[in-house]
């Protein structure tokens, strides 16, 4: 079998970690379990995300296409959205580009920084039907799910939201207080939650500032997660425990949540290039060929 080789790139946001892919020209078929295996963090390249950047149906600049690191396919990413945006916006050389994905359009801008982006995450809904739950709730501030005992639950009474996927954010004094790792695997795949769910602990430690921690759907405990932020930055102002903009502080970092007038979320943080390399399709062997943001940014 002949020998095919093709570019990546290796970025992240904030830790957020993603293997890029520049399918526009030239379509990339990868199944479910080779996907994981480039994932793997000690045989593959490792990433929280693969990132395939192909041709827009929609007409925008780019459709991006995402896949977790178990390799299911997801709708929304919103640090993969500011790390594509970057790119894009670099070799086009605009200061603005819109990012088709399947959760919608999404529109990247330039904030002066050449690797601090903004992204418009669109709209959050929250009707228990969109998010998904299956269980009928008319308030979604608060819902009836709670982990351990009854009279003395360990979590409980979480905030749901849908920002492109589905999230439920747990309210707590200390994110490291609770062992995610452990209670993450069965609140992602909670019955409450039919298309599973991304899992987060907050806890809101000064004016409009929260602590964050996340379980993400399809890839477990993440350095950051751009809509899990979102996510609670809403909650967090509709709950009133914070204003409509808020700093939440990642393991990876912090992330500018601004739940604007016309309820769009508009999410700012920064980008990084960590290597470009070449992965071999048949082997799924690769090496890198440049280290960190000395790469061209162009993803062609």
């Amino acid at each position: 079998m002949a020998q095919e080789r093709v570019p990546f790139l290796k970025m992240n946001g904030l830790g957020n970690d993603f293997v890029v892919f520049d399918a526009r020209q030239s379509p990339l078929k990868l199944s479910p379990a080779q996907i994981a295996r480039i994932g793997h963090r000690e045989t593959g390249i490792g990433f929280d995300q693969m990132i395939t950047v192909e041709q827009s149906p929609a007409g925008a600049t780019a459709f991006m296409r995402i896949h977790n690191q178990d390799g299911s396919q997801v709708e929304a990413c919103g640090n993969a959205t500011r790390c594509i945006g970057r790119l894009l916006m670099g070799e086009a050389g605009t200061p603005h580009v819109s990012i088709e994905t399947i959760a919608g359009l999404l529109n990247a801008f330039a904030t002066g920084d050449e690797t601090r982006i903004s992204v418009d995450m669109g709209k959050p809904r929250f009707g228990w039907q969109e998010i998904p739950l299956s269980e009928e709730f008319a308030d979604t501030r608060a819902i009836e799910l709670q982990i351990g005992p009854i009279d003395a639950p360990v979590l409980h009474s979480p905030s749901v939201v849908n920002v492109g996927n589905p999230h439920a954010i747990f309210w707590v004094e200390d994110v490291n207080g609770h062992e995610l790792e452990r209670f993450g695997p069965l609140l992602e795949n909670h019955p409450m939650f039919p298309e599973r769910a991304n899992i987060s602990l907050a806890h809101v430690f000064a004016p409009n500032e929260i602590r964050l921690r996340v379980w993400e759907r399809g890839v477990g405990l993440t350095e950051a997660c751009g809509t899990a932020a979102c996510a609670t930055g809403v909650a967090a102002a509709r709950l009133k425990k914070t204003g409509r903009e808020t700093l939440i502080h990642l393991p990876g970092g912090p992330l500018e949540i601004q739940w604007r007038d016309d309820d769009h979320i508009m999410m700012t943080g920064d980008t990084m290039i960590d290597f470009e390399g070449l992965l071999d399709l048949n082997t799924l062997e690769f090496e890198k060929t440049a280290a960190g943001d000395a790469v061209a940014e162009p993803i062609n």
